[in-house]
């Protein structure tokens, strides 16, 4: 597709080219911003339906190549891995042709390329969609709801300057249960006042009842951290601050999957 300014007709026309699998993944990227060459050879091509990981890998690079070219998907420049992680290692954020392609009303984002920590941060909340959708094929749990940024985020009600940003909005079917989540995905970049402060707005956000009013119960914040010393602190931030009990939960990334779907506490 050439690179020039893409007319409504160009739109229609390679909507009309394209597949299921194309407009899902590239839906996905919309939702999730930022996912990598493996998180989305994971989620839409399977290995179980090809001869060979090495002949899913393959396919997979073949679709990404031409939703980049047709500017569906933009490539960033960073990578994942470094360069001998081959093209699993890219980086893939929606294009302005797959803006188009979702919402042809929608304002036109101004393109940059995002730092390392944001890039980071970004695909370890794609890792989460990524384990659960996976696990929801084995039979684990149900997918009930996903909700990236910013469509999962919530207007305080005390003034309406004040906004509250998770990283995901979940819900869970597993054992005959519903689990509600907001996830908060920690780094280690931020220091324990800037986390006390996030963390003051979901309890003021839970005493306000906007939520359940709306949903008839309130998520849990998950907080998933990289490693057990980094949580053991965060919780005990929070088992010192005046949050509400219960509200709060501190898990490591390995156990993400096992806390989400009611499996440890």
């Amino acid at each position: 597709m050439s690179t020039h300014r893409i007319s409504h007709a160009d739109v229609v026309t390679l909507r009309g080219r394209l597949t299921e699998r194309d407009l899902a993944l590239t839906t996905q990227v919309a939702e999730l911003r930022l996912l990598s060459g493996r998180q989305l050879e994971n989620l839409y091509f399977p290995q179980e339906q090809y001869t060979t990981a090495e002949a899913a890998a393959r396919h997979c690079r073949r679709v990404l190549s031409r939703l980049v070219r047709d500017r569906v998907l933009v490539r960033l420049e960073r990578r994942v891995g470094g360069v001998r992680a081959g093209s699993a290692s890219f980086v893939y954020s929606l294009g302005p042709v797959g803006e188009r392609l979702l919402d042809e009303q929608r304002a036109r984002p101004r393109r940059y390329e995002p730092s390392a920590a944001f890039v980071d941060h970004q695909l370890a909340v794609s890792q989460i969609v990524v384990d659960l959708t996976l696990a929801a094929r084995r039979g684990r749990l149900e997918i009930l709801a996903v909700q990236g940024e910013p469509a999962c985020w919530r207007a305080l009600p005390a003034t309406a300057r004040s906004v509250l940003r998770p990283d995901l909005y979940l819900a869970i079917g597993a054992a005959d249960l519903e689990y509600r989540w907001f996830v908060e995905v920690d780094r280690g970049t931020h220091h324990r006042p800037a986390l006390l402060r996030k963390a003051q707005l979901y309890e003021s956000y839970y005493r306000s009842g906007l939520e359940q009013s709306t949903g008839g119960v309130f998520p849990r914040v998950a907080w998933i951290t990289p490693e057990p010393t980094r949580a053991a602190r965060l919780r005990e931030a929070f088992d010192s601050g005046d949050f509400s009990a219960g509200l709060m939960l501190v898990a490591t990334a390995d156990k993400t999957i096992d806390v989400l779907s009611g499996g440890e506490s």
